[in-house]
């Protein structure tokens, strides 16, 4: 018994010590410490384009077409029914009008995510794909899937381009 004595009576003397030691600071009085070297958070600022739409994106299915943050430009998926020549040719026309609504072409493509349902359909066709890049492809992913968004879909695409800011 006395041995307990005497580790609880140098536990109580130390957590007097560290309480003395303690300045006002360390006590948590709920005021939240400003840190004057944090930037503070901005938001992103995103310009978006959809389709003659006035609100500019689709509120049905949750989506824009087209966001540009910065000098990025995200082209949401375009759907197509057909992986013919015309089909991907008439897709691919499509991506061009979305690009060029902040100035932008396929030269200024950096990546591009293919979704199809068929893909050995697609690799027949890629020559058609390929001119629009006129020789200076992007990163791409090709991905074979089930299904589609658009039940009738068999390919969809999306892009990301780049593009130089002419005001800087």
């Amino acid at each position: 018994m006395l041995k307990l004595n005497r580790i609880s009576n140098h536990k109580i003397t130390l957590l007097l010590f560290i309480t003395a030691l303690c300045p006002s600071s360390c006590k948590n009085n709920n005021e939240s410490v400003k840190n004057d070297s944090l930037p503070e958070k901005q938001n992103i600022v995103k310009e978006k384009w959809h389709w003659d739409n006035p609100k500019k994106q689709n509120e049905y299915a949750g989506y824009a077409q087209v966001v540009k943050v910065g000098n990025t430009i995200y082209i949401s998926g375009v759907p197509a029914s057909d992986i013919s020549p015309e089909g991907i040719t008439q897709l691919y026309s499509i991506l061009e009008m979305c690009l060029k609504t902040y100035g932008a072409t396929f030269k200024d493509v950096v990546k591009e995510t293919l979704y199809t349902t068929d893909i050995e359909e697609m690799k027949k066709y890629n020559e058609v794909r390929k001119k629009f890049y006129q020789g200076d492809y992007p990163a791409a992913t090709w991905v074979q899937i089930s299904k589609l968004y658009t039940p009738s879909a068999k390919i969809e695409v999306d892009l990301i381009a780049e593009i130089i800011d002419k005001r800087q």
